[in-house]
């Protein structure tokens, strides 16, 4: 295993699961009702548990955690702003949008897992399927969650 390239791997998904928080800052502060706000509350601490262990890993490894976002990041949550603005805070856009940043952060995870597996420890591959896991959950939610008010409609 070479910790260098897991450490590079694991602030990759410190940098996306900041990305993720930040989008979900966003989604809140954009949100009117309150059962949106809670839940990308709840989604935002997800990424928040997440990247706290990431950072412990990464320390633990010799490395120096990231901290920031990546400029694509950035270019989302602008993107969430400009849409949820436009849309007057439509709920099936705003989820919409919410569930594009979920699959960008599954697939992150799902190429780290698969490609980089050989890098990391059987515990460290167990931290990240855990971490899938939980974002699968929150994909589903937030999926479910707009699949209803589309159903509603017909």
């Amino acid at each position: 295993m070479d910790n260098a390239k897991t450490i590079e791997a694991f602030n990759t998904l410190i940098v996306i699961n900041n990305d993720r928080i930040e989008g979900y800052k966003t989604a809140e502060a954009e949100a009117r009702e309150t059962d949106l706000k809670m839940l990308f509350s709840d989604l935002m601490e997800t990424s928040v548990q997440n990247r706290k262990e990431l950072v412990a890993e990464v320390i633990r490894l010799g490395g120096t955690p990231d901290e920031g976002t990546r400029v694509t990041g950035k270019f989302f949550r602008v993107w969430m702003d400009v849409k949820a603005a436009l849309s007057g805070n439509d709920r099936k856009t705003i989820l919409d949008s919410c569930e594009y940043g979920e699959d960008v952060i599954l697939k992150v995870y799902k190429k780290i897992l698969i490609e980089d597996h050989q890098d990391t420890s059987s515990t460290e591959q167990d931290l990240l399927n855990k971490h899938y896991a939980l974002l699968k959950s929150d994909h589903d939610k937030v999926k479910d969650l707009r699949d209803l008010i589309i159903n509603e409609k017909r």
